[in-house]
């Protein structure tokens, strides 16, 4: 079905899209050093906490503003497997995001996290957190967003199926609503093509019985 057709239709049934400002950071001055792409686009696994991949996404509220939501995905099971919600984009918010998926999961040296180049992910606190946990850190290339694709996905996702659907008062609420999103919903009950139309929770379980 074309575009015109679809927008048409829309016009007879009196129906508008949601459109949402996107925030767009201000341009940073701080100059980007080039890091090692480990993963390169290479998003295959065998088994869990092979290949991590973490980001930061914005979160609008009204009355607290632009709020940061702090996630980690297992590229392995789809599974968020740790997040952070915060009111403050720091080095600490992705610490504490580590130190929760630390809790859970057993890390095997050698395991890599893929991230950008934002100031977070580059900071000396992270980079000693990973040394010490032997992960190896693995950086998308300045400007191509396809280089962590699992947790741009993720995002999006939360994006159309939950943030841009309703208008959150403050962080409180926003926090709720996110904790439903994902442990409610995406972890637990959307099934995914790409790993047999199961759940992330539940292709975890598979890959836990095939370890034992």
């Amino acid at each position: 079905m074309s575009l015109k057709h679809v927008q048409k239709l829309m016009k007879q049934l009196n129906l508008r899209s949601i459109v949402v400002k996107k925030y767009r950071p201000q341009r940073s001055n701080r100059l980007i050093i080039s890091k090692e792409n480990l993963l390169n686009q290479d998003f295959s696994t065998k088994t869990i906490c092979e290949k991590w991949a973490a980001d930061i996404t914005y979160i609008p509220t009204k009355k607290n503003g632009w709020c940061y939501l702090s996630s980690i995905i297992d590229l392995h099971t789809k599974k968020i497997i740790s997040y952070t919600f915060s009111k403050r984009m720091t080095v600490d918010c992705v610490i504490q995001t580590l130190n929760k998926a630390k809790m859970h999961y057993d890390i095997p040296e050698g395991m890599i996290l893929h991230t950008d180049l934002g100031s977070q992910y580059t900071a000396r606190e992270v980079e000693q957190w990973l040394e010490t946990n032997k992960i190896r850190h693995s950086y998308s290339r300045k400007g191509i967003p396809y280089d962590n694709a699992g947790i741009e996905s993720f995002h999006a996702s939360l994006k159309k199926d939950e943030v841009y659907t309703t208008s959150y008062s403050d962080f409180e609420e926003a926090n709720r609503a996110l904790f439903s999103y994902i442990e409610g919903f995406y972890n637990r009950n959307r099934i995914h093509s790409s790993i047999h139309y199961l759940t992330p929770q539940e292709f975890e379980e598979l890959a836990k019985a095939n370890m034992t």
